[in-house]
């Protein structure tokens, strides 16, 4: 399964993932959205920051996918994240967005890798808050 997924562009997350220095991405919301449940080990992970461009520009495979059961207290989502701090390596903004969601999906990332750019066509999802669940990559292509 193919995925595009949006990366936070103000603190160079896909530069992060591209050398390496971070290894872990983090979804979360306080219901279950997208990706919980929805992506598995293998699957490909097409990278586009979250600038309005709408470019792909990397991709990678994911090696290891954590779903959070439901959490109840801010505590506890805090902790679950510092426990994969090492990996996902957050700034404090980006912390602070996500302490307190009740569901947290963690994806560890390896193969990351530039891909010549290209654009897609997201009009077939109503929602394109920060994933796309695309099946394969070569449909949306433009």
């Amino acid at each position: 399964m193919d995925h595009v997924v949006y990366l936070d562009a103000k603190t160079g997350e896909m530069a992060e993932l591209l050398s390496g220095e971070k290894s872990m991405i983090i979804q979360g919301a306080v219901g279950r959205r997208m990706p919980c449940g929805k992506v598995g080990t293998g699957d490909v992970l097409y990278f586009i920051n979250n600038n309005g461009e709408g470019i792909v520009r990397a991709r990678g495979k994911a090696t290891n996918v954590v779903n959070s059961k439901k959490i109840s207290r801010r505590e506890e989502s805090v902790d679950f994240i510092l426990r994969h701090q090492d990996k996902l390596q957050l700034y404090n903004g980006q912390l602070k967005r996500w302490a307190g969601k009740r569901y947290l999906v963690l994806i560890e990332v390896s193969d990351v890798e530039d891909v010549a750019p290209f654009k897609i066509d997201k009009s077939a999802y109503r929602r394109t808050d920060s994933w796309l669940p695309v099946g394969n990559i070569e449909i949306i292509k433009r």
